[in-house]
């Protein structure tokens, strides 16, 4: 008699909102089962099969315990989504070192701590997937965010790193780059006046920003190894077209005549 599949274990962080809630929701109606952490204290209503942890990311300790928790209540690892981070608008001559380190504690050393925490457990299955979230800022320079635009090339790097290291043992490991998405965060940093809708709509040749479910989908995508269990160390762009038009304004606008 033919077992049936185990259901797949998905860990995504950042669940409490944009991108982080979409792909846990999109991944509850795939049929995963999941682990959800963030700093907030998570509404589990809905899911059909999910635990919740809430703790800071950034403290070894609480990943640690996560990750053996999550392998005794679902004896399995399927996934990782470093979905979690912070953003930080100013000039380079006016960011502090505090508020430079915090970013990348948060977008850089915690995904680090979390790959090594559940990637062990995939290593030691010989089969996983880790879909790190990066940036366009991670692909290009963007003006008054040497902080955030630095964790996000930091993520890049330890992307390729651990595909290099990991992927003859089973473990794939890549990176989704969204342009800029319409969630709480770019309420926020455009609640700081530093730019607009159309500073991003007339840039992508999309002419729209993304939404939460571009996203989600291409995240997905990548964590499913039927579907791209050969690729592994790419830094996706999902940006609508942003990094791919080197037009200037006039010429990018003419196009959509």
């Amino acid at each position: 008699m033919i077992q049936p599949v185990a259901t797949q274990v998905g860990v995504i962080t950042g669940v409490s909102q944009g991108i982080g809630r979409k792909t846990a929701e999109l991944f509850d109606a795939l049929g995963w089962s999941l682990v959800l952490i963030d700093l907030q204290q998570i509404d589990l209503t809905g899911y059909k099969n999910a635990i919740a942890f809430t703790g800071d990311i950034t403290n070894e300790n609480f990943v640690s315990i996560t990750a053996v928790e999550s392998f005794k209540k679902f004896g399995r690892v399927d996934a990782l989504v470093n979905n979690a981070g912070i953003s930080n608008i100013e000039s380079a001559l006016e960011t502090s070192a505090a508020t430079y380190r915090k970013v990348l504690e948060v977008n850089l050393v915690a995904p680090f701590l979390l790959c090594k925490a559940f990637g062990e457990l995939m290593l030691s299955a010989g089969v996983g997937s880790i879909v790190n979230v990066s940036s366009v800022a991670g692909l290009q320079g963007i003006a008054d965010r040497s902080a955030y635009n630095a964790s996000k090339h930091g993520l890049i790097g330890l992307t390729r790193t651990l595909a290099v290291e990991w992927g003859a043992r089973g473990v794939r490991v890549n990176a989704v780059c969204p342009g800029w998405v319409k969630t709480e965060m770019d309420h926020k940093d455009q609640a700081s006046g530093s730019y607009t809708d159309l500073d991003i709509t007339n840039h992508v040749p999309m002419a729209r920003f993304a939404r939460p479910d571009d996203i989600a989908q291409a995240i997905a995508w990548l964590s499913d190894s039927a579907k791209s269990g050969f690729i592994n160390g790419v830094a996706l762009p999902v940006d609508g077209g942003w990094t791919a038009d080197g037009s200037w304004q006039s010429l990018r606008l003419e196009q959509r005549d």
